[in-house]
């Protein structure tokens, strides 16, 4: 069972101002972070790992979030990119894991970016990814290209053979260094390389559930975990302060927030569940495309609402500001684009029809 140990969460919340203000988490946050067991998380059991689930990530990241919302989305991140970096063929996988199950993957995968030309066993990658959040902690990251067979191709490359580009300077999630990785003439393996479309099926016939469910049903959960930690204590900690004038604005957007974050915890729990135990076809995937992204925006919503009735008080820093800061940053992610989940939940429509057919 992955869980957030007591010290990781002091740490990360004695040091969350630090890393808004620096832009950088602290050693011993990430150090934390890789002894809870998030790097490990989805890494298959035959290299080491726990081949976890993902309603346990998502609590875990959701308590950490409660923290540090920065921590709580590299840690998350780190997990998503173990589960990414298991459809590595199994050479692969031994250059990435044989020495440890716990090294940390960041990640520029969604859109592709970047050049990848064909040579002799393997591909030459040639280029700059943004976005690749934890990159200053990681030993391996993974970055996707389309190639000249208009393949949308995934590479796992040393960090050491990266360069970082120091680009992120963001209103929110300031401390996740989600900074720019730049590739010049890099060769990288065949065994070091998978498709986008591998990730819409099994890992291998015998592949763990967190190894087997498709890409879309799962991604934007992960994304939203960090947000609904942060919403849910934003509210809580409104909710055990000192008590708003009865009929006053703050009272008013306390018990609205409240309420939307009932609903969005229903939401993404409902999404776990499906998640991990039920069907993964395209009727689950649609649904968790349409419900998690809305549950993400009733966070923001929540939290926008306690920061606008906190007046003076909210603009003026704190963990408030903080929070709506991090939140307001992550619902911007294409994963958690409420218009975009509709769309693919009315494509899952067409698809489940015409297969009952």
């Amino acid at each position: 069972m992955l869980t957030v140990p007591d010290d990781l969460l002091a740490r990360a919340a004695a040091t969350a101002t630090g890393a808004d203000t620096t832009g950088r988490l602290g050693a011993d946050v990430m150090e934390g972070v890789r002894a809870a067991g998030f790097a490990r998380h989805f890494v298959p059991a035959e290299w080491g790992g726990t081949a976890g689930g993902f309603g346990e990530l998502v609590n875990a990241s959701a308590t950490l979030a409660g923290s540090c919302t920065s921590a709580a989305w590299c840690a998350t991140l780190f997990a998503a990119h173990g589960r990414l970096a298991a459809y590595l063929p199994a050479p692969g996988c031994q250059d990435v894991w044989g020495s440890s199950p716990d090294v940390l993957i960041a990640a520029s995968v969604v859109p592709p970016q970047g050049v990848a030309t064909p040579q002799p066993g393997g591909w030459r990658l040639d280029g700059t990814w943004r976005y690749a959040s934890g990159i200053e902690w990681a030993g391996w990251v993974l970055l996707a290209a389309w190639t000249g067979e208009s393949e949308h191709r995934v590479f796992a490359v040393p960090a050491a053979e990266v360069t970082v580009e120091a680009t992120w300077d963001a209103l929110g999630l300031r401390g996740t260094g989600s900074h720019s990785v730049v590739v010049r003439g890099v060769c990288v393996p065949a065994h070091r390389t998978f498709t986008l479309d591998d990730l819409s099926r099994p890992s291998s016939p015998s592949a763990a559930r967190c190894h087997s469910v498709p890409y879309p049903l799962v991604a934007s959960l992960l994304f939203a975990a960090p947000v609904w930690g942060a919403a849910r204590s934003a509210v809580q900690e409104a909710a055990t302060g000192e008590p708003p004038d009865p009929g006053s604005a703050p009272e008013r957007a306390l018990g609205a927030a409240a309420a939307r974050m009932e609903t969005a915890a229903l939401l993404i729990r409902q999404a776990s569940a499906r998640a991990d135990d039920s069907g993964a076809g395209p009727s689950a995937s649609g649904l968790n495309r349409l419900t998690v992204p809305f549950a993400a925006q009733l966070c923001r919503e929540a939290v926008d609402a306690l920061w606008t009735a906190a007046g003076t008080r909210g603009v003026a820093g704190g963990a408030l500001q903080r929070r709506w800061r991090d939140v307001l940053t992550a619902v911007r992610h294409p994963m958690l684009d409420p218009e975009a989940g509709a769309a693919a939940w009315v494509r899952a429509q067409h698809v489940t029809r015409h297969r009952s057919r």
